[in-house]
């Protein structure tokens, strides 16, 4: 592991580290929350969700995989330079981890909630079974000449190309739906902050190392946080420019009744006249 030059740097580091961590992980509970509260899953994408669980195994893998492997660490440094630091903090390894219990969990709501008519798309199944098999024959590729790196490199796209697909299907269902409901905003504002501070925790180690490598070298998670705020500034707009009269639909209280006030009329000479 090559060292830090700067001892402040290091410290923002992984204090920027871990609170984009917290941020991260933090995320998926307002919409366990809210789930949970309306007993029902009403809005809620099931392909978000299905795709999202391969998108964080995947990611899981590859911060694993280069956080611990000695092996992968040094063909990272054969490739991009031995002065070069490893692009995977704990905190990537925590955050990933922490994420593919939360969407499994996530999934379990979807399973014991009201549900609608709702269910995974043909669609989707048919993208997780191509990116399943193409990791699986890359697999077996890597296996025979030990390129871990490269199998890394692959997950990493294979992630990329699954972030950029799964906010389609919810963007769409709020579309139609004219609606937000059922789609916690708290997740995305949370993700949008996390999602600003990895390039930030990016950014701090570039310039205590005196080099964009690690932009580079873990393309993968660049790209993941970049398409995350393009999506959740486009959440963030239909949730409270767009559909913002639609987000309350459960608490509205029915219209009120129209009152005949020309009633009032003979029921005041009625009492008058008894008076």
């Amino acid at each position: 592991m090559a060292s830090w030059n700067s001892v402040p740097l290091h410290v923002c580091y992984e204090v920027v580290g871990w609170l984009v961590f917290t941020l991260w992980s933090t995320s998926f509970y307002p919409q366990v929350i809210l789930n949970h509260r309306r007993k029902s899953v009403v809005g809620l994408n099931f392909d978000f969700e299905a795709l999202n669980l391969t998108k964080h195994t995947c990611y899981l893998i590859y911060n694993a995989s280069l956080y611990f492997s000695s092996t992968i660490q040094k063909q990272y440094k054969d490739k991009y330079g031995h002065n070069e630091m490893i692009p995977v903090a704990a905190n990537d390894v925590a955050f990933s981890s922490h994420a593919v219990l939360l969407t499994i969990f996530t999934i379990f709501q979807m399973a014991i909630y009201d549900r609608g008519n709702q269910k995974v798309s043909n669609i989707a199944c048919g993208l997780l079974f191509v990116a399943w098999s193409v990791a699986a024959i890359c697999f077996f590729i890597a296996l025979s000449n030990h390129n871990w790196l490269w199998l890394l490199s692959i997950l990493s796209g294979i992630q990329v190309c699954v972030t950029v697909i799964k906010y389609l299907p919810q963007a769409v269902t709020n579309y139609k739906r004219k609606s937000t409901e059922g789609w916690s905003i708290g997740n995305i504002l949370l993700d949008f902050s996390g999602s600003i501070g990895n390039y930030a925790q990016m950014v701090v180690q570039s310039i205590d190392q005196g080099s964009w490598v690690n932009f580079s070298g873990n393309i993968g998670k660049l790209m993941i946080s970049l398409v995350s705020v393009f999506y959740n500034i486009l959440f963030i707009i239909q949730h409270y420019i767009l559909y913002q009269r639609k987000i309350v639909s459960n608490s509205e209280t029915p219209p009120e009744v129209e009152i005949d006030r020309s009633s009032d009329i003979p029921a005041m000479k009625i009492v008058e006249d008894l008076a």
